[in-house]
Parts: structure tokens; C-alpha cells; sequence
């Protein structure tokens, strides 16, 4: 992009900043998609997101699950049979109160969470790559101030909460 088609007019210029937002968040709505692109005969966006919320946050109640993801509980029940039926999910009796399920990952669940996780951060490794050392150093430092700013906790470089998607807000649309 040209400098006068969006010159930076220093630290004020919410608007630039924006626009340089916007931009980077259409390339990692991209990346996303291609990295979900893999497993899209087996899910849906809303169904991975709740495989997510089950791989970050560990089995919970339909109930909790439905309010983690800002849906209605039928909604997540029809969500939970399909992954069930897909074998990337199963119910458990609560040891807890025997009178409850708890939903949980089965291990190809995981695996298809772990797939997916692990495409986008090879994708967006081979961008950051492409950028000179101090950009990288700049970019870290910007969107660490970035994620703050949005109450995003942080991704760490591996294991569990290498996946946290700050989906926990998000509304899935109904019939997902």
C-alpha cells in the first residue's frame, strides 16, 4: 500500500490504526479459514468453536456450554448430537451429580482441534517470516498492546491454551 493512500498521521490517528486493523484482521480471518478448510467436512465454524471451548476449557454441562458460546441450550444440544454422532465428542455421567452429563473431546476431537490449531500457526509463522526482525519486534509489541487493550488473555507457545479463540462472547447463529 502506497504511504498517501493511508499516511499515518502519528500516534492520534485512530482512524489509520484502524483501517491497519482491519486490514490484518481480514488476513487472519483468512488464514482461519484456510486452516479450517482441512476439516470442513467434519465441521462447521460453530461446531469447532465448541470443540475449542471443550479442548481450552475441559467438559462441561450443556448448559455452560450454551452460555460459553452465547447460544440457546437447544442450539448447543443440536451442536453436542452432531459431534457425538461424529465421534468427536461424547457424554459423560458428572461423578460429580450422577443426575448430569458433562460433554467432552474424545481424542479425535482433540486431534481435529490440534490439526487445525496447528495449520494456522505454520501459516501465520511463514507471514511473520517474511517480515524484516525489527517489524517483528514492532508487530509483537503492538498487538501484545492490542490484545490487552481487548481483555484477550494470551496465547502461549504450546500446549493447551495454544488455541483459545476469544470465541467465549461470540454468538453462533441458530440451526449450527
Amino acid at each position: 500500500m502506497a504511504d498517501d493512500e493511508h499516511p499515518w498521521r502519528g500516534p492520534d490517528d485512530v482512524d489509520a490504526v484502524t483501517r491497519a486493523v482491519l486490514t490484518a484482521s481480514r488476513l487472519l480471518v483468512a488464514v482461519s479459514a484456510r486452516s479450517l478448510a482441512a476439516v470442513e467436512e467434519r465441521v462447521t465454524l460453530p461446531q469447532f468453536r465448541l470443540l475449542v471451548v471443550l479442548a481450552t476449557q475441559g467438559a462441561a454441562k450443556l448448559v455452560v456450554l450454551a452460555e460459553r458460546l452465547g447460544v440457546n441450550p437447544s442450539t448447543a444440544m443440536r451442536m453436542t448430537d452432531r459431534l457425538i454422532a461424529a465421534g468427536l465428542a461424547d457424554r459423560q455421567v458428572n461423578p460429580g451429580n450422577r443426575r448430569e452429563n458433562l460433554l467432552q473431546l474424545t481424542p479425535e476431537g482433540r486431534r481435529i482441534v490440534e490439526q487445525v490449531t496447528a495449520h494456522r500457526r505454520e501459516e501465520i509463522a511463514t507471514i511473520v517470516a517474511r517480515m524484516d526482525p525489527t517489524q517483528r519486534g514492532a508487530l509483537v509489541d503492538a498487538l501484545t498492546a492490542f490484545t490487552e487493550a481487548g481483555d484477550e488473555p494470551a496465547v502461549s507457545g504450546a500446549g493447551d491454551d495454544a488455541h483459545p479463540l476469544g470465541w467465549s462472547d461470540l454468538p453462533l447463529r441458530e440451526g449450527a
